[in-house]
């Protein structure tokens, strides 16, 4: 009977893959030779960050570290389709900005990087939303694409890859058999990739082995980062804990109950890092960008009602929490035990440099080779 699981799909799935590889193939040929397909290309560097597989890689994080390490020495524009949001075209964020009118991810950009000079905007059309941030501010000298390897019509500048550790894209499949968008090969334009997520206790054998199986050029920079979770932070500050205490993770006991809530396309290392710790985990998960129905909101208060324990707290992803915040059916009595895990993105001793540092060395490279 496993048998026939495993081979259904395959007989159902991976001709269908093959007809998409093909498809794909011709879509970048045509890109590539500029029939039908044409790239604009733009008189400032265009940095894009994506990937090849489906959600899950890390992309909005990298991209914050991208922002924050470059934001002192340009003057940068974040740009994305905004996925799921419910407006359309080109909207630019500003401060009565919500989820629904730019997307969760944007979002979450945009309240890290208001108050820094960042200017964030959403638009279908990656051309048209180019256009009209530098209309609006000319001064800008950097754009950043979030989410955007496959789109195209963009000449990219540097194109930043990312992979996650484990779902290796050598080890994948094209859709929908597998995850893959591209195939394999289509990494060759990736000026680098970043292997995400990466364990604390990664090997050197480990970094080899990617370095072998990706075969990349070599003028193409292979790098290795992970996640590290920060301390807690409420989700709604006016509600922050009785008295104001935000509570630490390291002192739950096994006496305490964490309710973890997630609507991420892969919600494992959240859940793994959370039950590293002495307190009971219990699991609410939703699909990625999925938005919290009044329905839904009544059930996770349900489950944390339900929860036994000296101590009670919702803990959820960073990118829940924007949403959350935004959402008027979030019941009230949760506020003060709502919490997230920020992330920020570090990256492995196995490195010669950071990200950061790699990117600013190739931009001053084309911006010579522009002059």
């Amino acid at each position: 009977m496993a048998k026939k699981r495993r081979i259904l799909p395959f007989l159902l799935l991976y001709p269908i893959s093959k007809v998409y590889g093909c498809v794909m193939a011709v879509r970048n040929a045509m890109f590539n030779h500029g029939i039908i397909l044409k790239q604009r290309v733009f008189d400032i560097p265009v940095i894009v960050v994506g990937n090849i597989s489906m959600g899950g890689s890390g992309k909005t994080p990298h991209t914050e570290y991208i922002v924050e390490a470059l934001r002192h020495d340009y003057r940068i524009g974040v740009l994305s389709r905004g996925y799921k949001r419910k407006s359309r075209g080109f909207v630019l964020a500003k401060p009565d900005s919500c989820v629904d009118d730019i997307g969760d991810e944007p979002y979450q950009i945009y309240r890290k990087f208001k108050d820094k000079g960042v200017m964030m905007a959403v638009c279908e059309n990656r051309v048209k939303g180019i256009e009209e941030m530098r209309r609006i501010d000319p001064g800008l000298n950097l754009i950043v694409l979030d989410d955007a390897f496959q789109h195209r019509y963009v000449k990219p500048t540097l194109s930043v890859v990312l992979m996650e550790y484990n779902r290796p894209a050598y080890e994948d499949r094209l859709l929908p058999y597998g995850r893959l968008r591209e195939p394999v090969r289509a990494l060759n334009r990736a000026d680098v990739v970043v292997v995400t997520k990466c364990p604390q206790d990664m090997k050197p054998m480990e970094c080899r082995i990617f370095n072998e199986r990706l075969n990349l050029f070599a003028f193409q920079k292979l790098l290795f980062s992970r996640y590290e979770y920060q301390p807690l932070k409420p989700v709604f500050v006016e509600a922050a804990g009785r008295g104001g205490i935000i509570p630490s993770l390291s002192d739950l006991t096994t006496d305490d109950t964490i309710l973890a809530v997630s609507g991420v396309a892969n919600p494992r290392p959240f859940i793994r890092y959370l039950r590293h710790y002495r307190a009971k985990v219990k699991i609410k998960r939703y699909a990625d960008h999925h938005h919290f129905s009044h329905a839904d909101m009544d059930s996770i208060l349900e489950k944390f009602n339900e929860m036994g324990g000296k101590r009670r707290l919702l803990i959820t992803t960073e990118k829940d929490a924007v949403r959350f915040v935004s959402n008027p059916y979030f019941p009230q009595k949760l506020k003060e035990y709502a919490y997230y895990l920020p992330i920020k993105v570090s990256f492995s001793d196995f490195n010669e440099v950071p990200l950061g540092d790699v990117l600013k060395q190739l931009l001053r490279t084309s911006n010579t080779l522009r002059r």
